[in-house]
């Protein structure tokens, strides 16, 4: 198919078909007279391409996207522009108090803030591969723009962006980096917003939520102190994942480092915290068991 049909068929121009031929999107044959003829292929790939456009898909991304046969590629790049829109609301607040007559001066740090946060959880998404590097992105991000003010806020700032530049790489075998794929490419970001105010409530009101739940989660320790998932790739993949976090400073150095930089997730913390005692509390065959396995 010659450049004019495409054109037709996928209602791109020609100087845009043009342009990603040379950015290498698309790679057709060269006839003898000069001519590129594309192929089916070629057409479909060039379809996706003005789709993905539409949806504000940088060109840069959308190779990565088009070859990453998982999707998960295409689920970062859905976690980054909620981080955008995410700046966006943030700086329209501000631009809303700028306009009710701000100077310039008091808001020049709630910008910065803002641009801070949105590096840190761009950071997270790049540094943590997958299901948990988005989860981890949008966790964070609500207590990321707050300004940075003190000068033990610079410092933990620093120390942030200093791990998350030299964090280790997490290496997942490749039969649980499948399951991960298969089990968590249905999670968007709406669905980990979700669990992150599920969390939230339940830590919130401990209490209630111990009493209100109790069943279910008599029925959840059960499963999860049983063989079968101890066996299972789920927890193969939770052991990794903790063995990592305690490993890499995530939670020695990163975690501190956040509860220095943001108040609101010190406050945060600390809920977390009483809501875990009160667990431990109604569970204490719980840590018994923890202990156990612990010993050398």
């Amino acid at each position: 198919m010659l450049i004019n049909e495409v054109s037709k068929t996928t209602g791109l121009t020609k100087k845009a078909i043009e342009y990603y031929t040379e950015q290498g999107l698309v790679v057709p044959s060269v006839l003898e007279n000069g001519y590129r003829e594309f192929s089916s292929y070629d057409v479909e790939r060039l379809s996706k391409i003005s789709i993905l456009r539409q949806l504000g898909i940088h060109t840069n991304e959308i190779k990565d996207v088009l070859d990453d046969k998982t999707g998960e590629s295409l689920r970062k790049v859905s976690v980054q522009k909620e981080l955008d829109l995410q700046r966006q609301q943030a700086k329209k607040a501000v631009l809303n108090k700028l306009s009710s007559g701000a100077s310039y001066s008091e808001i020049s740090d709630e910008l910065q803030s803002i641009e801070d946060g949105a590096t840190i959880a761009e950071k997270l998404l790049n540094a943590f591969p997958g299901y948990y590097g988005r989860f981890l992105c949008l966790y964070f991000a609500r207590f990321l723009n707050e300004p940075i003010t003190t000068e033990k806020q610079k410092f933990a700032y620093s120390k942030i962006i200093s791990f998350l530049d030299n964090a280790p790489s997490l290496a997942l075998p490749e039969d649980l980096k499948k399951y991960m794929i298969e089990n968590t490419k249905h999670i968007g970001t709406e669905q980990i917003a979700g669990i992150i105010d599920s969390v939230k409530k339940s830590i919130g009101h401990p209490d209630d939520f111990l009493e209100n739940n109790k069943e279910v989660l008599d029925q959840y320790l059960v499963l999860k102190q049983s063989d079968e998932y101890k066996h299972s790739l789920a927890f193969q993949i939770q052991s990794l994942l903790k063995e990592f976090n305690s490993t890499s400073g995530y939670y020695d150095v990163f975690i501190p480092a956040l509860r220095e930089l943001s108040p609101a997730y010190a406050e945060y913390y600390k809920q977390l915290e009483i809501a875990n005692e009160k667990f431990m509390a109604r569970y204490p065959d719980i840590k018994k068991c923890t202990a156990k396995q612990n010993k050398p």
